[in-house]
């Protein structure tokens, strides 16, 4: 048996959706394979993989934590690249098989191969970062980037010299027109003359728009040329491109995801780095390793949220208190979303 871990206080935001909980808290139903109470969380990661400073990474460090805590047997695996559908499905199957409960998904593109896996293990609990996938042993854990961007909208107003702001996605999927419409209302409603320019680096995942820091650099430094004096980027793995080209350019950069000013990797640029729009992936992937460990293992649709402290921005760089008005901007805006005066778009 595990061990019972000692309660801890987790913030969950609740969404529309009930927080149901399944019955059973055990391993695979197929765990002949090598399966056993000794075997925890594990993870799948999505484009990018460990070392990207931001999405995985988050996850990665809500794995560790979960391993610490209860002293339990963890795995974490690495996409491939060009993979497909099939080829996450094999891997979600190949971990459950195992043993491993929970067994989690990093991304929005483990849906369809989550829905097929978690219906042919009922007694594993699974989760997924970043989409909803119905199933009664499935917990959809999610966030609202859209209001973390507005904050990240409303220092970027504050901060710019040249009243013109940059916005880089790595790709045109809906996720992350979320964070550019977030971004894009905060700045507004700060200062209307500010002029925001929004690009995407690729289509599809496949083209390595969250994989590739060599496109975001070149994004940024076109959007620098057009006097862009901040420039915010989710991008996964891109984004240190973004935020390489901002530190060569002395302008500023926002990072996502992970306080990416306190990333050793980015140790060299952490000086531009002037804040981070957070998205508590390692919260969430703890509080549903958690749930399992304590028998109550969580299913439905749960929001991480500004209300919830599931979503923020970072204050981490010292030079961010040193921007007129910027604090005080923020901590206004945060209230208005959580009151509910502020409305914030989503797409």
């Amino acid at each position: 048996m595990r061990r019972t871990s000692r309660l801890i206080r987790v913030a969950v935001g609740v969404a529309s959706l009930a927080l149901a909980a399944t019955a059973c808290g055990g391993t695979s139903g197929e765990s002949g394979d090598g399966g056993g109470d000794d075997k925890g969380l594990a993870i799948a990661y999505d484009v990018g993989g460990k070392g990207d400073q931001s999405f995985n990474d988050a996850a990665y460090a809500g794995l560790e934590k979960a391993k610490k805590e209860f002293g339990y047997k963890t795995a974490d695996i690495e996409p491939t690249d060009g993979e497909t559908d099939a080829d996450k499905e094999q891997r979600l199957t190949s971990l459950a098989k195992q043993g491993y409960n929970p067994v989690i998904g990093v991304g929005f593109a483990y849906g369809p191969a989550m829905k097929a896996v978690a219906a042919k293990y009922p007694d594993t609990t699974f989760g997924i970062v970043d989409s909803v996938v119905e199933g009664k042993n499935v917990a959809s854990l999610v966030f609202a980037e859209n209001e973390a961007s507005y904050l990240a909208g409303v220092a970027a107003a504050k901060a710019t010299k040249t009243k013109t702001v940059g916005f880089v996605g790595g790709v045109n999927v809906p996720l992350i027109h979320k964070f550019q419409a977030g971004y894009e209302q905060g700045v507004k409603d700060t200062d209307p003359k500010i002029k925001v320019i929004s690009q995407y680096l690729t289509q599809t995942a496949e083209e390595g728009g969250f994989s590739s820091p060599d496109k975001g650099k070149a994004a940024a430094e076109g959007q620098i040329e057009k006097k862009a004096d901040v420039v915010y980027a989710a991008a996964g793995l891109s984004g240190q491109g973004v935020i390489e080209a901002a530190a060569k350019a002395k302008i500023w950069a926002i990072g996502v995801d992970s306080d990416q000013y306190k990333q050793e990797a980015l140790a060299a640029y952490k000086d531009s780095i002037l804040t981070s729009a957070l998205k508590d992936i390692e919260g969430a992937v703890f509080a549903l390793a958690k749930s399992v460990e304590d028998g109550k293992p969580l299913s439905g649709t749960h929001t991480f949220d500004l209300k919830s402290d599931g979503v923020g921005l970072s204050d981490s760089n010292p030079k961010f208190a040193e921007v007129p008005g910027a604090k005080e901007a923020v901590e206004k805006a945060k209230a208005g979303i959580v009151d509910g005066s502020i409305k914030v778009a989503a797409e």
